[in-house]
């Protein structure tokens, strides 16, 4: 018995079958990225039958190309814009301390003072960090959870980043923020929990024309086309939410990062954190994270006409980034020690002006004119009270009764709170394994029936097998690219793709069938 929370080939067949024989839903979500995950959730959790729809995989689009962060939203407050600051700083605790304490953490982030950074950059970045602190203590969250800013000499800014230029260092501004072990993580757990309380969670399944009570859905592995119907469909589809609603008017920014190995970067243990020169509010951020790698970002571009599946970064996006980090390092970096790239669309709402750094980072929900209602525009951060916004809004339009939100106190899985019953293993749980499944990480390993679970999928690489089999067996992995691109991150580097591309290809055909 897989249990109530495991996605799998065969509960995806069951599901849509009985959604292609004409069984109605109450709600039909289309999108699969971490914003439609937490609509799925919050409606099933109110008692409604949901059905969650996605062409491709769990996030497959913007939702994995993050900087893996849960702002605080102190970048918003220096914008003036308080209401998004907020609501980022309470939906941040809710995540460390209720919803997912095994997915984020604390992550030290750290401004080095060097010679370049001007008195009056430094007045900016303390302020700003005090006024983080403020942001911290009126959301509810304690200093045990996010500890208090404060100044470190030049010693301990070393030991926290070891390439950082010592030359005239003057100590360095530590502040705090929520860091998740993997935004794909989140999303998968998002999506199981709302599958825990009867979702219906259903990737590889495109929808075609929508109106407000039905959608042609297309089953992407068998191409058999059906109409099924709702009493609220809902377009959560992102930086694609106009293919279904061509009234709707996105700008899309995208993001780039870069991959090192920690080593590059002499294995911190805090987030470089560097001011763009010319510029008094923005950043480059260089943050330790899981296998052993350092991502660099953030940029923020324009990216006009045809959504691609999987943007590119652009080569002056990589030579900025390089650029920056630069100016804080001994040792410069150059092109050849980057292992890989990725980059992301930020789907904003167009204000029609504006560099895209400026643009609100703010939502909408929107009824079009068939009656599919959209939501568009927010931040990764506030996921769970966007689903939130538009479920009360959808009730609202459609005159539907249901219970208030329960997920700002809902455990998700893997959280110690979350009712799975957890198993005993007979082998030791390596840190990577419980940092990246939390509570449920005995389960990975006791329910494997794989040869060898407890071995590295490669050498070198702090993934075991049991791992890539519990991503077919319970996390809804179709295909090895689900396991090697959003159930584990191995792929962001290629040569480590290559190497693991053989076990997970060995996982799918023996745990992959409907049985």
């Amino acid at each position: 018995m897989t249990g109530p929370t495991a996605l799998n080939r065969a509960r995806r067949a069951t599901e849509l079958a009985a959604l292609a024989d004409g069984q109605p839903v109450d709600v039909i979500v289309i999108g699969g990225g971490i914003t439609g995950a937490g609509i799925a959730l919050d409606a099933a959790t109110r008692g409604l039958s949901v059905a969650l729809v996605e062409k491709h995989d769990l996030a497959f689009g913007t939702s994995r190309w993050s900087s893996k962060l849960v702002h605080g939203g102190l970048r918003y407050l220096a914008t003036g814009n308080i209401g998004i600051a907020r609501r980022s700083a309470i939906e941040r605790g809710i995540l460390m301390t209720r919803n997912a304490p095994h997915l984020v953490k604390a992550m030290p982030q750290l401004v080095p003072l060097l010679p370049s950074m001007g008195r009056v950059s430094r007045v900016l970045v303390r302020t700003g960090f005090v006024a983080g602190d403020g942001l911290r203590r009126l959301a509810g969250t304690s200093a045990s959870t996010l500890p208090r800013s404060r100044r470190v000499d030049a010693r301990r800014t070393a030991e926290l980043a070891p390439t950082v230029r010592t030359e005239g260092l003057d100590g360095g501004f530590l502040a705090y923020d929520g860091q998740l072990i993997d935004d794909a993580r989140l999303v998968t757990a998002v999506a199981r929990t709302a599958a825990q309380h009867g979702a219906r969670i259903l990737t590889r399944v495109s929808a075609g024309a929508a109106d407000a009570t039905s959608v042609r859905l297309t089953d992407q592995l068998t191409g058999d086309s059906f109409d099924a119907s709702a009493r609220v469909v809902i377009n959560a589809a992102g930086v694609w939410a106009g293919d279904l609603d061509p009234a709707l008017t996105l700008r899309p920014s995208r993001g780039t990062h870069l991959v090192f190995d920690a080593e590059a970067f002499g294995n911190p243990t805090a987030a470089l954190t560097i001011p763009i020169p010319g510029e008094l509010n923005r950043f480059v951020f260089a943050m330790p994270e899981q296998l052993g790698r350092v991502y660099l970002g953030l940029t923020d571009e324009d990216a006009p006409g045809p959504i691609p599946d999987v943007p590119q970064p652009t080569p002056g996006e990589i030579d900025f980034l390089l650029n920056t980090v630069n100016t804080a390092l001994a040792t410069g970096l150059t092109p050849a020690d980057v292992r890989g790239a990725y980059a992301g669309l930020r789907p904003l709402i167009d204000t029609g002006e504006g560099h895209t750094a400026d643009v609100s980072r703010e939502h909408a929900v929107v009824e079009s004119a068939s009656g599919v209602i959209s939501i568009i525009g927010g931040k990764l951060t506030e996921y769970r009270y966007m689903a939130q916004d538009v479920v009360d809004r959808a009730l609202q339009l459609r005159g539907l009764g249901a219970p208030g939100c329960r997920t700002a106190n809902l455990p998700l899985v893997g959280a110690p709170a979350n009712p799975v019953a957890t198993l005993r293993s007979e082998h030791a749980l390596p840190s990577s394994l419980v940092a990246r499944f939390g509570a449920e990480a005995p389960n990975v390993i006791a329910r494997a029936r794989c040869s060898h679970p407890t071995e590295p999928v490669a050498d070198g690489i702090d993934v075991i097998r049991a791992e890539f089999e519990y991503a077919v067996t319970h996390e809804g992995a179709l295909s090895a690219d689900d396991i090697l691109d959003r159930r584990t991150r191995i792929g962001l580097v290629a040569e480590d793709r290559d190497r693991a591309a053989e076990v997970a290809a060995e996982m799918i055909a023996e745990f992959g069938e409907v049985e």
